[in-house]
């Protein structure tokens, strides 16, 4: 079986220009305000790593429409000022550098397919997203990291 196209997609726009401007995180909160040091601050939204020394936004955020059982929050880096948005696109996001990550599929529901989630060396996450998004009851994918959970990316069909 041919394994299907598919996409990394940051998070939109709109929902990280409205934190940027003070708009309340998943938790009504603003946003903390940091410097980022080295290179372990990935921004959710231009999908690259904070650079050194640049500010950077710290908040909870939860990559679900609506608040149920499977809608995880946690904390998540974004560039203080405005980055583009990474495009869509098959190859890997720059911020995936740690040598593992979780990927787990969602149904339309926004639930967890049971069964889907698995730590997934780096280089292995595009095979294994269409792996799983290859199967009907898989919407879309998270990858998320294997050591905290916290939300990298999400992941579709092309």
């Amino acid at each position: 079986m041919t394994k299907p196209a598919i996409r990394f997609s940051a998070l939109p726009c709109a929902v990280v220009r409205a934190l940027q401007a003070g708009g309340p995180d998943a938790y009504g909160h603003p946003a903390e305000r940091a410097i980022a040091e080295g290179t372990g601050n990935p921004c959710r939204h231009c999908l690259k790593p904070i650079p050194e020394g640049a500010g950077m936004l710290i908040l909870a955020h939860r990559p679900f429409p609506a608040t149920q059982p499977y809608a995880e929050t946690g904390p998540i880096f974004l560039c203080e000022k405005p980055c583009a948005r990474a495009d869509d696109g098959a190859a890997l996001p720059e911020i995936l550098a740690a040598p593992d990550y979780i990927v787990r599929g969602y149904a339309d529901d926004d639930r967890i397919v049971y069964g889907t989630g698995r730590v997934v060396a780096t280089p292995d996450i595009p095979a294994y997203a269409a792996e799983i998004l290859a199967d009907p009851r898989v919407a879309y994918a998270h990858v998320r990291s294997a050591r905290n959970n916290c939300y990298q990316c999400r992941v579709e069909l092309a």
